[in-house]
């Protein structure tokens, strides 16, 4: 199944953690890194003091459940000293499963396509440098997502 999973870091080297991360994904026996995208840095959410995020989207091939690559995706974080203090504060790393194949999913634990990604530049901006024909589902091409958020919001490094 192909899958593309959102990275984000302001803490501890955030260039360094998301490479750990891609790593960590790539080095796992039930998934593989197919691509990366460049990383961008984004102002922090809603205002929230704290140093800018440095923000990338990965392709990655897997044989993982939806929910199997959650938990993958939380050991990662774990692993990295994430810390789950502030709904969106400062954070070494977080990884956001956005698309799993052409599924939708909706339960306590996970929702695909992520609920959040439509709005947010550092999450489009990455995911169209690696995919730009790509469609979410229920919500169609990435192009007229984008058209909708304001592009200015992330700076590719």
């Amino acid at each position: 199944m192909l899958a593309y999973i959102g990275l984000g870091s302001n803490l501890k080297d955030p260039k360094a953690q998301i490479k750990k991360a891609l790593d960590s994904l790539n080095e796992n026996n039930e998934t593989k890194l197919i691509n990366a995208s460049s990383y961008y840095e984004s102002k922090p959410l809603l205002d929230i003091p704290g140093p800018n995020y440095i923000n990338a989207v990965c392709k990655i091939e897997t044989k993982l459940s939806a929910i199997n690559l959650l938990n993958l995706c939380q050991e990662i974080e774990d692993n990295q000293q994430r810390v789950r203090e502030l709904k969106w504060g400062s954070r070494t790393i977080d990884l956001d499963i956005l698309l799993y194949g052409e599924q939708v999913i909706s339960n306590k634990r996970l929702s695909i396509p992520h609920p959040e990604a439509i709005h947010r530049a550092f999450v489009l901006v990455p995911l169209f440098e690696i995919e730009p024909k790509i469609k979410v589902p229920l919500l169609g091409p990435i192009v007229s997502l984008l058209d909708r958020i304001n592009k200015l919001d992330v700076k590719k490094l």
